[in-house]
Parts: structure tokens; C-alpha cells; sequence
């Protein structure tokens, strides 16, 4: 699919959920039927989590966004880890069961939200490429889901002002431009292809991962988690 640069600037509201619900209808097979042992395997974009953790705090996330339960402190790491906390008498199938209706129901409030939940979308799908890599499963923040990704990452990062990089990328045919510079900095340039870009700006190891070319910025100031 290729997606022009500038068409980023418009906001599609069904562009969050669209992204979950394909993560779901790859993610969910991968998950049902793993032996316990799977559950139990570290991540390591996320230390100190384990599948199930990661899991179960993505399915947390968007069961509240889904019931538009935002109490004060929602989404800290001591939030996080207490709702990971109340699932540690779940079995693993109800975790993944409400993570399937979480990725399903969370779309039409992130969509009315005018954009205030979009970077949530973005941030579980990312988790589940985590899991993917943790699983040993091809195709971490990557697959049908990355066309919107990168378009809601180009538009993220320009709505926060983030270092400007123009990004020629193996999986579109136009260059994808992210950031905002004001004309205060020249655009930085990333060549390479499109899940090493997906990780660069989400601090997830590139390590391992295919050839890549940047210039103009460090990498250390692409993260928008950091």
C-alpha cells in the first residue's frame, strides 16, 4: 500500500481501531492454544515483563478505554502494573480473550476522542510485535497493520513537534515525513525499511534487524516513548 507523505496532516478517526483489529485478527490465532511455558517468556522491549504481562497490560488498556474508565493515574507504571496485578489469578485464555474484545471494542472511542487516544492504538500494536518478537514469530511491527502505523507515527510525531526526519522506506513508494522542524532544523533522513523504522522511534532493540541508513538525527532522539 503506498501512502503519500502529506496526506498524514488529515486525521482519519477509524484509522486507530482499523489498526487494532487487524492486529487482532493476526495476533489472536498466534496466541490461542501456546502452552504456559510461551506465556512465561520474557520481553525485551519490556524488562521485567513477561508475555503474560504484556498481554494483560495491553488488555487492560484498552478494556478501559473501551468502558471510558479514565481515573487519575490511569496509564502509569504503578497503574499498569496493578491491572497487571488483579489478572494474576486469570487463566492465560481469559487474558487473551479480553485483550480480543478489548482490540475489537476500543476502536469507536479512540475514533471520538479527536485524536487524544491515537497514540494508544499505536503504542499496543507495538506491544503486540513485542510479543511477536518474544513468541519468535515472523513479522513484529510489521504485517498488515504497518501502512496505518507509520501513518499515524508520521502524524504523532508531527503534532508533537518531534526532530524532523524524511524517511525513504522499502515499503512505500513515497518518502514518509515525520517530525516538525519550524524550519528551525533540517530534516534528518532514515533509508531503510519500514519495521526498523517502527522500532528506532519506539526505542524496541535493531539489533538483527536489516540494513539501515540515518543521518541528521541520532537515534536516541527518534523515541517518542522516551
Amino acid at each position: 500500500m503506498t501512502t503519500p507523505a502529506d496526506v498524514h496532516d488529515v486525521r482519519d478517526p477509524e484509522q486507530p481501531g482499523r489498526l487494532l483489529t487487524i492486529e487482532r485478527d493476526a495476533l489472536i490465532p498466534l496466541l490461542r492454544g501456546r502452552a504456559g511455558e510461551d506465556f512465561a517468556r520474557p520481553v525485551a522491549a519490556c524488562p521485567g515483563w513477561t508475555v503474560r504481562d504484556v498481554l494483560a497490560h495491553c488488555s487492560a488498556a484498552l478494556t478501559r478505554v473501551a468502558e471510558g474508565r479514565f481515573e487519575e493515574g490511569v496509564f502509569s507504571p504503578e497503574s499498569n502494573d496493578r491491572d497487571i496485578a488483579d489478572r494474576a489469578d486469570w487463566s492465560d485464555a481469559q487474558v487473551v480473550d479480553e485483550l480480543e474484545r478489548g482490540m475489537g471494542e476500543a476502536g469507536p472511542v479512540i475514533a471520538g476522542a479527536g485524536g487524544k487516544l491515537d497514540g494508544l492504538a499505536l503504542g499496543e500494536w507495538v506491544h503486540a510485535g513485542d510479543v511477536r518478537e518474544a513468541l519468535g514469530e515472523p513479522g513484529a511491527y510489521g504485517g498488515a497493520g504497518l501502512p496505518d502505523a507509520l501513518a499515524l507515527l508520521a502524524r504523532i510525531t508531527r503534532e508533537r513537534g518531534h526532530v524532523p526526519v524524511h524517511a525513504d522506506l522499502d515499503d512505500l513508494d513515497e518518502p514518509l515525513r515525520l517530525g516538525e522542524s519550524g524550519g528551525e532544523r533540517p530534516p534528518g533522513r532514515f533509508i531503510g525499511d519500514g519495521p526498523t523504522l517502527v522500532r528506532l522511534y519506539t526505542g524496541r532493540p535493531v539489533a538483527g534487524a536489516p540494513a539501515f541508513e540515518l543521518a541528521g538525527v541520532e537515534a536516541k532522539e527518534l523515541n517518542i516513548f522516551g
